[in-house]
């Protein structure tokens, strides 16, 4: 990328300064993402914060019922794990998937439909916010069990080690399922049988409301695989291009059939645990801290400005392309039907 040294041209001479932590994150590495590639990366963050910025407007309006769980402010994580796979690799996440749905290339329409309970949905309606699959996107699942994605992202690794494909398993929890029973059961199976599974941990510094700090001994999650020989590596997961390279450098450890690997990704949710928490166990000057200093989208728009990969005027007609995209996928689920009774006995069982 011969324009990612961040010195100013012309065209930027007389700006605000970056800090030098942007700088750095974006022009570092040998491996550095082109600015098209740049561009992408920033397209589909801001899908997913609009996206779920509208699924809070709807649930708000009583359109979305249950449980809804928002990854505003996490969205460098999904989109740069994701810019490191290939196609036939699986991933699975909890109940906080969203981002991951649309990371993976599931359409806003059935996603927003899903989350409405409507049979335009990714599962007819019957999921939710928290249960919807793709498997023509090797996604499996949005799971609603603290932890319990853990065990089924280890088969998969296990399916994909059975079957000699060269898939991985890229399986995400947050920090609060860090310290369940079979979280780390799933670590001695995948080290013992050297599995190909990335354990992604989005540690965004609260399990519901209870900070790291008091509910793990060991804050360094990465850590956590280390007595069973399981290497991890802390990376800023508010830098979707220092996120990409360390899901690269995994994924070749994975492949390689070196075993399993952690990466703890630190982040940061703007909103609430959910859509009923009104998250006043933390301050408003530390979220605001975060928004103002480390928003994954914010920086990404900062340094493609600075690289003259886009401008402002360029930026703004994206984010007016991709709410419309957002209102279209509303509309569809408010439009599209509710389904029916019958419905409740199908997709229940596989023939085998």
């Amino acid at each position: 990328m011969a324009s990612g040294s961040g010195k100013k041209s012309k065209k930027t001479a007389g700006k605000k300064s970056l800090k030098p932590d942007l700088v750095k994150n974006y022009s570092s590495s040998e491996r550095r993402s082109s600015n098209d590639q740049l561009l992408h990366y920033y397209r589909d963050m801001l899908l997913i914060r609009r996206f779920e910025e509208r699924a809070g407007q709807l649930y708000g309006m009583g359109l979305i019922g249950g449980f809804c769980h928002l990854y505003i402010g996490q969205e460098a994580v999904v989109v740069g794990v994701q810019a490191a796979l290939e196609e036939n690799d699986s991933v699975i996440t909890s109940y906080r998937d969203h981002g991951h749905m649309l990371a993976c290339g599931m359409e806003s329409r059935g996603v927003m439909a899903e989350l409405t309970g409507r049979i335009g949905g990714y599962s007819k309606g019957k999921g939710g916010s928290m249960h919807m699959f793709s498997r023509e996107k090797n996604f499996y699942g949005g799971h609603g069990i603290v932890g319990a994605q853990v065990s089924i992202g280890t088969g998969l690794a296990f399916c994909h080690k059975y079957k000699k494909n060269n898939a991985i398993s890229v399986t995400y929890f947050g920090d609060g399922a860090a310290n369940q029973g079979q979280v780390h059961e799933s670590f001695n199976m995948a080290a013992l049988w050297k599995l190909p599974v990335i354990y992604v941990i989005e540690n965004n510094k609260y399990g519901m409301g209870t900070s790291v700090e008091r509910a793990s001994a060991e804050t360094d999650l990465y850590k956590l695989g280390e007595s069973l020989g399981v290497p991890g590596r802390q990376v800023d997961g508010m830098c979707v291009e220092l996120v990409k390279q360390a899901a690269l450098e995994a994924a070749e450890w994975c492949r390689s059939g070196k075993g399993p690997l952690i990466l703890e990704m630190q982040t940061y949710r703007y909103r609430g645990h959910s859509m009923s928490d009104p998250a006043r166990y933390r301050s408003k000057e530390e979220v605001d801290n975060i928004r103002t200093n480390s928003d994954p989208i914010n920086m990404l728009s900062e340094w493609l400005i600075e690289i003259n990969a886009a401008t402002e005027a360029s930026l703004k007609k994206l984010d007016r392309e991709i709410r419309s995209i957002v209102a279209d996928a509303a509309e569809f689920a408010q439009q599209s039907p509710e389904p029916e009774p019958t419905e409740l006995y199908s997709d229940v069982y596989v023939s085998a």
